[in-house]
């Protein structure tokens, strides 16, 4: 298969050696020393893109894949608001996106286990819960789309909780959690130098705590999910999310 990358630091580079070793070429490359060369023809080499750039250029590098009429990957977050409006236009245009705040095999089962603990959580209502993260100082945005995408899993599932908010938290500081309701889950964030991620939730009660947590060693897990991201989304239609393709079925 012929995958394009737009994006190529260091996840791209990670995803390329990835891609290498399970046989695709890398036909194109686009960071922003040679953006003049991403163009919905060059796009078109490619039998798939994966899209690890920027919160600010995601958008528009969606729409060149569109224009392609590409498959598109994305991993990059910060950008969920845009969700239904960027769906209609795939749908509309009959193309192909899969997108997810983290490919990582592990990352997902992570949340499908988070979302049936809330659920288990229901019956035990004097546990109150909290999220937090840990990632580089390099990452722009906050919370994580991880994090956020773990916080949608218990509010969907936990009734005490009704929507999130988030508290950026500088290291060796305890969070400002004085404004918070009770029915307003606390995403706390931190930033620590080449920390990869590392995502815990939290319950705790009088009596005791109960921590279930996801530790990235590296990168490579994230990249190595969005290859098989892009093997999945060949010759497939349709607008989806990193769900459809781990389908665990319990």
């Amino acid at each position: 298969m012929n995958i394009a990358l737009l994006g190529y630091g260091k996840m791209g580079k990670i995803i390329e050696k990835i891609a290498t070793d399970r046989k695709h070429n890398i036909v194109l490359k686009i960071d922003y020393n040679n953006l003049d060369e991403l163009t919905a023809e060059n796009l078109k080499k490619a039998d798939a893109v994966i899209e690890f750039s920027t919160p600010g250029s995601v958008l528009s590098n969606i729409n060149y894949c569109f224009e392609a009429n590409v498959p598109v990957v994305v991993g990059t977050t910060g950008w969920y608001e845009h969700l239904p409006e960027i769906k209609e236009q795939c749908l509309r245009s009959n193309n192909t996106l899969l997108y997810a705040s983290n490919f990582s095999v592990g990352v997902n089962i992570f949340f499908h286990v988070n979302r049936v603990l809330a659920k288990l959580m229901n019956n035990y209502p004097y546990y109150d819960v909290q999220v937090e993260e840990i990632h580089h100082t390099q990452k722009l945005d906050a919370p994580s789309g991880t994090a956020i995408t773990i916080a949608e899993g218990i509010i969907e599932n936990l009734d005490s909780k009704k929507d999130w908010v988030n508290v950026l938290t500088a290291e060796g500081n305890d969070a400002d959690d004085s404004n918070i309701k009770n029915d307003q889950l606390l995403i706390e964030s931190f930033r620590i130098d080449s920390v990869p991620g590392t995502h815990t939730v939290i319950y705790d009660s009088e009596v005791d705590s109960i921590e279930f947590k996801h530790t990235a060693h590296n990168r490579t897990g994230f990249a190595l999910g969005a290859v098989l991201a892009a093997e999945w989304a060949h010759n497939k239609k349709g607008f989806f999310s990193v769900e459809e393709m781990f389908d665990f079925g319990i």
